[in-house]
């Protein structure tokens, strides 16, 4: 794992360092499992909104076909 450094005002390290001694972790550990939530959280949204635009959206190529020439033609 890597480290990273923080700024935090006074007043949110305290209410950071207390919360996390209340549930008995470190403020590290806190820290941390907050980012994975956040970051694991925006990823399911943005997969969610994919498929709602892909379900909203869905397309209609008329029966043509494509080759794979005509995909990655330059």
């Amino acid at each position: 794992m890597r480290n990273i450094t923080l700024a935090l005002d006074e007043e949110t390290l305290a209410a950071g360092r207390a919360y996390a001694q209340r549930h008995q972790i470190t403020l590290n550990a806190l820290v941390r499992e907050l980012l994975v939530k956040t970051v694991v959280a925006d990823r399911q949204a943005a997969v969610r909104e994919m498929f709602r635009l892909m379900d909203a959206h869905p397309g209609n190529s008329q029966g043509q076909r494509w080759t794979r020439e005509d995909l990655y033609a330059r």
